[in-house]
């Protein structure tokens, strides 16, 4: 057994046994910014054999107060986060299998990116995502750790399907209200209170210590010391996840091709299919002020101050703008698919 682990193998209710598990554990960790980096760097350190990195974003200057994998060099080389993690996370355990997946988690893809796993960490930033995870884990039957923190404030539960409520019978809305990071703020405390709840949670399920798994949603706000303990009781007998076994989220009505990053002024449009990104550059650079081009994706600056980001699995960011309408008018202008 890898030394590397032989302070973590002291701790009783973990051992070499324990350690094991871990070492033959798959996990699928969706979002890879302030909870998903703080998440994989846990689940990487402690030896999980097999971590899988899911997100559809790339690393700006805004992120690094709190994304704690990244530095300025993945904002000079605008590298998609999952790239930028892999990067890291390699260095500090290179006997862990990271798989980097640069996508959008959608009701298409979503069963694919967690075939094969045993649990499932949630970083995203969105009710949206963390519906979809929520129902496609509870159609697959794999347990998911749910966190969100927005300003001082936090949140965690893990839901294990056939044991749990799910997430919808506890939360009805996505509606936040507006308070979102880019609302409100956020302080990156919460941010590693909330991933540590949450990595601790998965290493007593992925070791097998069902006795000690917490059967409650924590909430907590740090900067004003309040600190507060729901049970999870009963599931809800309406739920349209775990008791009707409807699963809302995974439903392709329910996809959007147009969506708001979590008021970023950015608009996220789907596309109708894969992009070249060589042959985008080329087309491009006659029209945008400066265009450039990396492995994972492309960037031009438009005359107007508004930017176009594509990926080569066919989704445009248009930056700038939080309106659907001028964003889906650059669209048609610059791409026209």
């Amino acid at each position: 057994m890898d030394e590397r682990y032989s302070r973590q193998m002291l701790f009783a209710p973990i051992g070499e046994d324990g350690q094991r598990k871990l070492i033959d554990s798959k996990v699928c960790i969706v979002g890879m910014g302030a909870l998903g980096t703080v998440l994989a760097n846990h689940m990487v350190r402690a030896g999980v054999g097999h971590v899988r990195l899911v997100d559809r974003d790339y690393v700006e200057k805004s992120n690094l107060q709190r994304q704690m994998l990244f530095d300025e060099d993945d904002v000079e080389q605008v590298y998609p986060k999952v790239v930028a993690a892999e990067k890291k996370l390699m260095r500090i355990n290179s006997s862990v299998h990271i798989e980097a997946i640069v996508a959008d988690a959608t009701a298409l893809n979503i069963e694919a990116l967690l075939d094969s796993m045993d649990l499932v960490l949630d970083g995203t930033d969105n009710f949206q995502t963390r519906f979809l995870l929520n129902d496609a884990c509870f159609k697959l039957g794999i347990p998911f750790t749910y966190g969100g923190a927005v300003s001082s404030r936090g949140m965690s539960a893990i839901f294990v399907p056939g044991q749990t409520p799910c997430l919808r019978c506890l939360i009805k809305s996505g509606d936040s209200g507006g308070q979102t990071c880019d609302m409100i703020g956020v302080i990156a405390p919460i941010i590693d209170m909330v991933a540590s709840y949450q990595a601790v949670e998965a290493m007593k399920y992925l070791v097998g210590d069902e006795q000690k798994r917490r059967n409650s949603l924590v909430t907590f706000d740090i900067w004003h010391n309040q600190y507060f303990e729901m049970k999870l009781g009963a599931p809800d007998k309406n739920c349209p996840c775990c008791q009707l076994k409807e699963y809302p989220s995974l439903s392709l009505n329910a996809e959007n091709t147009v969506l708001s990053l979590c008021g970023r002024e950015t608009i996220q449009i789907a596309g109708s299919g894969p992009l070249d990104l060589a042959l985008w550059r080329d087309r491009l650079e006659q029209a945008a002020v400066k265009v450039s081009l990396n492995p994972f994706l492309l960037k031009a600056e438009l005359s107007d101050g508004e930017r176009l980001v594509l990926f080569a699995d066919g989704r445009v960011l248009v930056q700038g703008t939080d309106d659907f309408v001028r964003a889906k008018t650059l669209y048609a202008r610059y791409i026209g698919l």
